[in-house]
């Protein structure tokens, strides 16, 4: 173990890697011990950690290292033109292709080829990186003819690919294989006792740039900057070095002279009663928005059953409220007298007056108060007629409004549009 240490530690001295956090030296360890193999890595982290310093760390490592070396940014690069960037092009493949190109996997042949930003990739590209990945086959754009090449690729991403991979977004067999070896390297957040080592080392360096005398903080501001989130990572506190260096009137600064070039510091120090907007919910699938609506529509259902038979054990509560009067009705001789509802505000009804049957004559269910207990009948629990029946209801309460409707449901219009043609809704 003492010669890895040291082969660490040099290796910290060749890259500037300053820190001697566990999470860190553990990233640097696996780097070296992939680095004499030709298997692909995937390096993860957040945006700023230095994952392009630990692909040239593996390709220094390699024996590939006399070979070219290229850094390809993925998310740079325009869909329309990724493909003829890596795997080249014939002339006349397309608009523009005045001459044939060569691609990066054609001329870095031998060498190594890190694609940061990996998760950017569109998928038809991701089709072709597949093939050169598992056959060491590509072809031009615009060609039939079948190249071979010999790269060793490392990947980088600050997203999370599997993720990405459940969303369609990210092939699943892509990722298998680039994730053959993962090193993931930690954020600046996860490594507190390296944040001075850091900050130090940045000070020194642009104090011997701008020829000034380089940056020292007290206490309280060391405390403040190990407590600071850094989101941004070593590029931000790389940034926010070089600026106290050049614009700090004071060599040694405290904690109040220092939140005056941490960005984040004014939505910090708010309290939580100043978040003035209200919270929302925020509905990541459509099921959600199903279940919410489907669960309060039995509610709803359910106080209405319970409502619908006070009023069947208690008639004349309606009809009071409506205005009406329990009198007697004219009625044949081969009927019992028999209550019937007439207004009392209006002309005495004919014959046709709403009558009261008793419970016998309607063959309704005797028992207390003239009915028996309502059972609950469970309605259908289908969730495709719920979201049928509420697309509708949507629709018909804003006027064929498509937009408000979607709007309404918590859903994108295009997603309404597409619900609209499966369930066949012509609204």
């Amino acid at each position: 173990m003492p010669g890895i240490d040291v082969e660490l530690q040099s290796i910290k001295n060749r890259f500037g890697i300053i820190g001697n956090s566990p999470a860190l030296n553990y990233a640097l360890r696996v780097a070296m011990q992939v680095a004499p193999t030709d298997l692909t890595v995937l390096i993860m982290g957040e945006s700023g950690v230095g994952k392009e310093v630990f692909s040239q760390i593996i390709h220094s490592l390699s024996a590939r290292k006399h070979n070219p070396f290229i850094a390809v940014n993925c998310g740079a690069i325009p869909e329309g033109t990724i493909d003829s960037e890596l795997f080249g092009h014939e002339k006349g493949s397309f608009t523009g292709a005045v001459d044939s190109r060569k691609g990066y996997f054609e001329t870095v042949n031998g060498g190594t080829i890190f694609l940061d930003e990996i998760g950017e990739m569109p998928l038809g590209t991701q089709a072709r990186l597949l093939r050169v990945l598992e056959t060491g086959e590509f072809i031009r754009v615009g060609s039939s003819r079948v190249q071979k090449t010999d790269v060793r690729v490392i990947a980088a991403t600050n997203k999370d690919l599997l993720e990405l991979t459940q969303l369609h977004k990210f092939r699943e067999d892509l990722y298998y294989r680039l994730n053959t070896v993962p090193i993931r390297v930690p954020p600046l957040r996860e490594r507190k006792e390296d944040i001075p080592l850091l900050f130090r080392k940045f000070a020194v360096d642009f104090a011997e740039r701008y020829r000034t005398t380089p940056v020292q903080l007290t206490d309280d501001a060391i405390e403040l900057l190990i407590n600071y989130p850094w989101r941004g990572n070593v590029r931000e506190l790389k940034n926010v070095a070089e600026q106290i260096s050049v614009l700090s009137q004071e060599r040694v600064v405290n904690a109040d002279e220092l939140r005056k070039y941490l960005s984040d510091q004014q939505i910090m120090n708010l309290p939580v009663l100043a978040h003035t907007h209200e919270k929302t919910e925020d509905f990541s699938t459509e099921r959600d928005i199903l279940y919410k609506l489907f669960f309060d529509l039995k509610k709803d259902v359910n106080d209405l059953k319970k409502m619908f038979f006070d009023l069947l054990q208690h008639p004349e509560t309606l009809f009071q409220r409506a205005g009406y009067a329990m009198t007697a009705a004219p009625v044949s001789p081969d009927h019992h007298a028999q209550p019937s509802m007439i207004p009392t505000n209006t002309q005495p009804v004919n014959t046709s007056s709403i009558i009261i049957r008793h419970a016998e004559q309607t063959h309704l269910p005797t028992g207390q108060g003239g009915f028996h207990e309502h059972e609950e009948v469970e309605e259908s629990l289908s969730i495709t007629e719920k979201e049928k029946e509420l697309i509708i209801k949507a629709l018909r309460k804003h006027r064929g409004k498509r937009k408000d409707a979607a709007m309404d449901l918590g859903i994108s219009e295009r997603t309404l549009y597409r619900k609209l043609k499966e369930y066949h809704i012509n609204e």
